[in-house]
């Protein structure tokens, strides 16, 4: 489960690769955990339509950057506390099962994606029998453009928290991210888009137009190394 990642730097890298300003909220910080706030890009909400009045969009509707939870809090959650105690568990979310689970359905049918920009993600690599935290990257050094969903939620008191997750494929085949996860699991990765794709991800009218996205990206294109720890001052 990929459940760290590192948000972009310098702040120009959101508008030259994904065409939306920076981040202003002060929380989204450098490194970005569940619970945690982060940032997604998705298409702006159409404005209310006038009668008589000519539609401000004419071609494709814009991208916004939204600070949200990492952590999908589902719609059916009862209350604040609980969707913090489940919103921990529902930081990846299988793009297979997207369709049918309970917590992710609403947001794949209901065309709620969005792309998570970061620079490189965290996998613990268990082959010497205790986990390595390991950094994932393009091998280009640019940013990655990550499939996911995002949620609103409401609670009873008026309370509202908006949230997303990461949408992952099977890597069991995948040259170098079958090498991480627990042994003896399923071995998972997030879903990378290629840069020429964000528009068509976000734009894709139909859920299994949609589907045609989730594929695990080229390990050619990808570096793996070991995140060293800081020594503390003797």
């Amino acid at each position: 489960m990929s459940s760290q990642y590192e948000c972009l730097r310098p702040d120009h890298l959101y508008r030259d690769i994904f065409d939306v300003d920076a981040p202003s909220d002060t929380a989204v910080g450098r490194q970005v955990w569940p619970c945690r706030p982060g940032v997604f890009i998705r298409n702006q909400p159409a404005p209310p339509s006038v009668e008589g009045a000519e539609h401000p969009y004419a071609g494709a509707i814009g991208r916004e950057l939204v600070v949200g939870q990492f952590g999908l809090v589902p719609p059916w959650v009862k209350s604040a506390s609980d969707a913090k105690l489940r919103s921990t568990k529902l930081v990846n979310a299988r793009s297979e099962t997207a369709t049918t689970s309970n917590n992710f359905r609403g947001a794949w049918l209901g065309a709620q994606r969005c792309i998570v920009p970061m620079m490189a993600f965290h996998e613990d690599d268990f082959r010497s029998g205790k986990a390595v935290s390991t950094r994932v990257a393009r091998v280009d050094g640019k940013p990655m453009g990550v499939a996911g969903l995002w949620e609103c939620w409401t609670g009873a008191q008026g309370e509202v928290i908006v949230s997303f997750c990461l949408l992952t494929v099977n890597a069991n085949s995948h040259a170098l991210m079958h090498r991480y996860g627990q042994p003896g699991s399923e071995k998972r990765m997030l879903t990378i888009l290629n840069e020429g794709s964000y528009g068509a991800w976000l734009n894709a009218a139909q859920p299994e137009k949609a589907r045609e996205f989730m594929r695990a990206y080229p390990a050619e294109g990808l570096t793996a190394n070991p995140i060293e720890k800081k020594r503390s001052a003797a």
